[in-house]
């Protein structure tokens, strides 16, 4: 797929470009984003230079990632990092950084609505799945704002820095944003309990 750009009331979301690298690097100097997502740390200019030359456009090409940068739409600094990584057929699952400059002014929440209604719509997605460590309270909160269900919490579920942490984990399907799913749902019933 060749990339798209999204917008909202206040964001642009644009495919990364090579031009992005130093601010890439300095946002990921912030120790939040170093501890709470996996990205290398400490986190070199090399590591910005093969996301932006490497990890992006092949993530494109094959339809496996599709990372975003998030401006404000009328122009300015870049204020974060999201994308989509394929999970498995029709499910995708989000990450996202934001600058520590930028936090607190709900571009964030704005930012993964804008890109959870692309996924239902623009790639057939049937669920969209929300993963942080636990205790990324910043992390959950958008996740709650944009309405992902938090169903609990996996042990192990996740590897940052070559260690297995616990982590939380909430979905979001096209019903939650009023939109039909590509496939038919059937919810579980709650069931009796057995004697």
């Amino acid at each position: 797929m060749e990339p798209i750009t999204l917008t909202t009331d206040r964001l642009r979301l644009r495919n990364f470009v090579p031009g992005d690298a130093d601010a890439v690097y300095e946002s990921c100097q912030d120790p939040d984003i170093r501890r709470w997502t996996v990205v290398p740390d400490p986190y070199t200019r090399q590591d910005a230079d093969f996301f932006l030359n490497r990890l992006v456009p092949d993530g494109w090409r094959e339809d496996s990632e599709y990372p975003f940068a998030v401006e404000p739409l009328a122009g300015g600094p870049l204020l974060a990092a999201i994308g989509l990584h394929s999970r498995d057929s029709g499910i995708w699952e989000v990450g996202f950084w934001m600058h520590k400059d930028h936090r607190g002014r709900g571009y964030m929440t704005e930012a993964v609505r804008a890109l959870a209604h692309w996924a239902f719509t623009g790639l057939g997605c049937t669920r969209l799945i929300w993963r942080a460590e636990v205790g990324n309270a910043g992390s959950r909160a958008v996740a709650e704002r944009v309405g992902f269900a938090v169903e609990g919490v996996q042990r192990a579920g996740l590897v940052n820095k070559g260690t297995l942490r616990d982590c939380w984990v909430g979905s979001l399907l096209p019903s939650d944003f009023g939109l039909p799913s590509p496939l038919p749902y059937l919810p579980a019933r709650d069931q009796p309990a057995q004697a």
